[in-house]
Parts: structure tokens; sequence; C-alpha cells
């Protein structure tokens, strides 16, 4: 496989130039390797380079893939609540050393001792040693955890809060359950549920966020698909609802591109709410990972990057900022799978090529 993308990737060479060509090369390397759709887009602080859809919202289908499509953004949903918390932080609703029994004492007792002191900051940046979980898992089930939406995130994170830390330490601490702990702190901060939480930050940005899978409520929207290309039928996932802060948003390409526009801007200074440095910090204030951001320096180039993917079982997304060129690159996928994550690191590659 390796050597695979090295050849494609030579090949990029010699047929990149024009964004139409651009197009037809991620077409070859979608059907090469067996996406059903891809949307991706190269954008500035003040323009959009490229942006295309391309393929089927659904395998063996005649539903043509289209800018208007929704995509599941995965963990790039923690880049939205990781905003949403600075939010409220600037008005004063919660503070980053706010402890989560704080605001939840009641949970207190109950809990693991080892997780009496940590605060928000510690959820949003990964510090916490708290449990992985993830759709995969089996416990809790469905009848362990009851009531509305909210109250399920709610009994959640109190059935992980009885459960043991990791023996290894570590710098990042890479945990769904931290983002559902900080998304309820901001639900009581704000006092709002976290759907209107991400709803209202959308009509603040002219952005259409919606949740769960996107063929849920419209089956002409695009269908997940597992490794095997098994389409992912419309369902409302409760281990969805369960991750709603940490995985569940979706979005379509160019909306999700004026989100991403919004770090670029607030990067160079051009944000009316955040300064330069507060953005910085954001991306880039922790080691490997900050707020809401994974961070390093790329080897061949020695620019910086921040980024975060998304991969929530039958959709992929990707995204790099490059602060010092003013450009970002954006990946949709409606599949998760090895094939298509060299996809992704092919085209990145290419188009990081040609605009950096």
């Amino acid at each position: 496989m390796l050597k695979k993308i090295t050849l494609l990737f030579f090949f990029i060479i010699s047929i990149i130039g024009k964004a139409q060509t651009t197009a037809k090369f991620a077409d070859s390397i979608r059907k090469v390797y067996h996406i059903p759709e891809l949307n991706y887009a190269v954008v500035s602080s003040d323009k959009i380079i490229e942006i295309q859809a391309l393929g089927t919202k659904k395998i063996d289908s005649t539903l043509k893939a289209a800018l208007s499509d929704k995509f599941r953004l995965g963990s790039n949903t923690k880049t939205v609540t990781s905003y949403i918390a600075a939010l409220l932080i600037k008005k004063n609703k919660i503070k980053w050393d706010t402890k989560f029994f704080d605001l939840f004492p009641e949970l207190k007792s109950q809990s693991n001792p080892d997780y009496y002191n940590y605060t928000l900051k510690d959820f949003i940046t990964f510090r916490a040693n708290f449990p992985g979980w993830s759709y995969g898992n089996e416990t809790p089930t469905q009848n362990d955890i009851k009531g509305s939406e909210q109250h399920q995130r709610y009994e959640f994170i109190a059935w992980i809060l009885q459960q043991k830390q990791g023996k290894e330490k570590k710098v990042v601490y890479w945990s769904n359950p931290s983002y559902v702990a900080a998304g309820l702190m901001l639900e009581k901060a704000a006092g709002k549920d976290y759907k209107t939480l991400v709803t209202d930050l959308g009509k603040s940005l002219a952005i259409n966020f919606d949740f769960g899978q996107p063929n849920f409520k419209d089956e002409n929207q695009p269908w997940g698909h597992n490794g095997q290309l098994i389409p992912e039928k419309p369902a409302d996932n409760y281990k969805l609802n369960w991750l709603l802060p940490a995985g569940n948003v979706n979005v379509n390409l160019p909306d999700y591109v004026k989100f991403i526009q919004l770090q670029l801007k607030g990067l160079r200074g051009k944000s009316k709410i955040f300064t330069a440095e507060e953005f910085n910090e954001m991306h880039f204030g922790l080691p490997q990972f900050s707020y809401g951001w994974f961070w390093e320096v790329n080897k061949d180039n020695k620019l910086t990057y921040s980024s975060h993917d998304g991969n929530p079982g039958t959709f992929l997304s990707q995204v790099y900022i490059c602060k010092e060129k003013d450009v970002a690159f954006i990946f949709f996928l409606n599949v998760q799978s090895e094939e298509a994550e060299n996809a992704i690191e092919i085209l990145f590659q290419a188009l990081n090529k040609k605009y950096i």
C-alpha cells in the first residue's frame, strides 16, 4: 500500500495544475480508493480557492454528490465544542479552571476520587485521564441509561466517573467522555442544552449545523459506509447522543468552510471576538493538543499546522490549517476505511504541494 501511495504521489507532479485538473485527479483517487463521495476544499481566510463535490451519496446509486450534502464530522465536532467553550468563557458564564464537581456536586460522593479536581480546561485539552469510550463499547447498555437525551449524557458521565483511571501516564489522553463531560459543564453554565448551543452558534455564523446521520432526516443526503462499503441504514443511534459534544454534529462543506475561515481570520488577528493571541492559544497553546486542535511542525517545510480528524465509523473528515500561509485544507468522505484514509493523505500532499 505504501508503494502505491508513493507512486501516486509522484504521479501528482506531472498532472496537477489548474483547479479543474486537480478535481480530475481527486476523482481518480476517489475511484481507485473506493470512496462513494468525496468533498474537499482549499480556503484562505477571505476566499474559497477550490471546492468540489465528487461521486455519489450512496454506493451503486444515482444520487449525485452535491456541495449541499451533509457529512458527520465525527471528532471534528470537538473543534465546535471547544469554540463554544471559549465563547462562554468570554461571556463570563464559566472559567477554564471551573471544576466539574463545582457544577455537579451531587455526583461527587459516588465518583472515583481520582477525578475530583478535573476542570473544563482538562477536558477540552485532553489532560484528564478519563477512560476511552466509543461506539463499539458494549457497556453501559441502553437499558442502563434512561431519560431525555440531555439526561442520558448526564447518566453516561455519572457511569464514567465511577470507572478506574488508566495506569499509563500520558501528555494527552484521547477520550470522547472528556468532551461529553465538557459538554455537560457548558450546558449547565449556559442554561441551554448542547444542541441549542450549537444551533445558536450556527445562526451567528450563517451555518446550518445538524446532528446524527444525515440520511436519518433525508435519505437523499449522504449515506455512511463502513470498510466493506456497506451503507449505514438511517437510524437514531442512542450512542451518538451519548457522545454528542464529542462527535455527532453534521454539516455541509461550504458551511464548515465558514467555521474554518473563522479560525484563519482569528489566527491573523481579524476576529471581532478573540485576539490573535487567544486564537493562537486555542490552536497551539499546549503540547500536541491544545483547545480542540492537534498541532505539529511539518518536518518537510517547517511550517506549523493545526488539525483535527473525525472517524465515526462510516464517515471521515479531516482539516489541516497552516497559519503561516493563511490556507486550510478540508476533506469530507462518506466512508471509513484504511483506503479512504490513504486517499486523504495523497490529496492533502498534492494540494499542500500546490498551494504552500
